[in-house]
């Protein structure tokens, strides 16, 4: 069950961040609406690498439309 608090609750900070643990981030909301996610360090790390990850194959999936496929003595050489 996600932790849902309100950003008022930040007051308190402390009690918000102890709820706070990998792989269950803490959701805050603002006048009923989700507005922030507050996360371990961990779980932001593991999020830019994969965004990282799927930048570069995104832009491998480009260059393959644009030039084609290597074969596999090109990649040998």
């Amino acid at each position: 069950m996600p932790a849902i608090k309100p950003v008022s609750d930040l007051r308190n900070y402390n009690e918000v961040l102890q709820d706070v643990a990998e792989d269950s981030p803490v959701f805050l909301t603002r006048n009923g609406r989700g507005c922030y996610a507050v996360l371990s360090i961990n779980d932001y790390e593991k999020l830019t690498a994969t965004k990282t990850l799927f930048s570069e194959l995104k832009k491998g999936e480009d260059s393959t439309k644009e030039k084609g496929w290597l074969n596999t003595d090109d990649v040998r050489k």
